[in-house]
């Protein structure tokens, strides 16, 4: 059953954050440390002041419900989702998957321009938001792509798109592979291209610059991926128990991912780290770190790709053509990991182009 469902956080919640952030417990630092040892303590200060004093959950609160917000059970999982109709009733149907530590709310900025033309279906990941905590084993990519395909199912569409970056591409993708006789196509602004020694082709110089720094990657695990991908519970317990912990755990991805020119503004940052806080889902959204593995998985159906300048990887199209069946490659000198906050217009017009662009297949749900 699918159920209305409307964000009320209750004000005692909202106390005992302010309480715990006037008395947060602060580290010491190396003076001129920058960012060599991790968040720099001056601009953490900055942010637990502006979520302390100055920002005003209730205010966002009151603007995320202006949007129709639903439930429903799924494989026992409770999944949150938003759906926004087109003012075109025949419109097609694109369901819009977040990652980590993303929300629902990457997409706020990208709903008017795309509900022009499309439905949209914006779900939480379980583990994650108001989907809320996950209690058992095997919520991996795959299984989230099966509650989708159910949920798409139970909202009447017969044929839709996929879109998504970070775990949102992983699961799109995973979508068009489980459901491709609905799946009409992917499109990811994310999609890791590892090196392929075996595959003996000639790649530009830019290509080998772009895979040197997959490599790098590879034999340097990130410290969040490797704690959450191995020990989620333990990370969890600070996360859930510190909202400065959350903060830092959280705000240092958002500093770190986005391009210098197209930053995420604090407000906004601040709020998808009150959703992780408020929802207490640190240790459940970690999980999904461990549930899932990195490969990619194979998916039938046609693939648009948006690479941004400044994300963590940037695609090698010919490596990504021996995988899947590439429609439509689009390249930005600007945007970072986050593209749908950062550069919202840029990827709305991209995901409307390749959907659009679509011959000889039928999007009408």
């Amino acid at each position: 059953m699918i159920k209305s469902f409307r964000i009320d956080i209750p004000q005692a919640d909202l106390d005992d954050l302010n309480d715990r952030l006037s008395r947060t417990r602060w580290p010491n630092e190396i003076a001129d440390a920058g960012w060599d040892y991790g968040f720099p303590l001056a601009r953490l200060k900055e942010l637990a002041d502006h979520w302390r004093t100055r920002y005003d959950w209730r205010k966002h609160e009151a603007e995320l419900n202006g949007l129709p917000h639903f439930t429903a059970e799924i494989d026992g999982q409770n999944v949150h989702f938003v759906h926004v109709r087109s003012p075109k009733p025949d419109a097609p149907a694109l369901i819009l998957t977040h990652g980590w530590p993303g929300s629902f709310l990457e997409f706020l900025d990208v709903i008017e321009p795309l509900a022009r033309d499309f439905h949209l279906v914006i779900p939480s990941i379980p583990g994650y938001g108001f989907s809320g905590p996950t209690h058992e084993r095997g919520w991996d990519v795959g299984r989230v792509a099966r509650a989708w395909a159910e949920l798409m199912r139970r909202l009447g569409y017969e044929r839709y798109g996929a879109q998504g970056g970070d775990f949102g591409s992983g699961i799109s993708t995973a979508l068009g592979a489980v459901a491709p006789e609905r799946v009409v196509g992917v499109h990811v602004n994310y999609l890791p291209t590892r090196p392929d020694p075996e595959a003996g082709l000639d790649l530009s110089e830019q290509d080998r610059a772009r895979l040197d720094t997959v490599r790098r990657l590879m034999a340097n695990r990130p410290p969040y991926q490797a704690l959450q991908a191995t020990t989620p519970q333990t990370i969890g317990y600070a996360l859930t128990d510190s909202p400065v912990g959350q903060l830092a755990w959280i705000a240092e991805r958002f500093a770190r991912w986005t391009d210098p020119r197209t930053p995420v503004d604090d407000e906004r940052v601040l709020t998808d780290v009150s959703l992780y806080w408020l929802t207490a889902t640190a240790a459940s959204s970690a999980r999904l770190h461990r549930e899932s593995t990195r490969r990619n998985e194979p998916c039938p159906v046609p693939l648009g790709v948006a690479v941004f300048a400044h994300d963590i990887t940037q695609s090698v199209r010919p490596l990504a053509e021996r995988l899947y069946d590439i429609r439509h490659w689009s390249e930005f000198d600007r945007g970072g990991h986050f593209a749908a906050m950062e550069v919202p217009e840029l990827l709305a017009e991209d995901v409307r182009d390749f959907f659009l662009g679509l011959s000889g297949h039928s999007l009408v749900p």
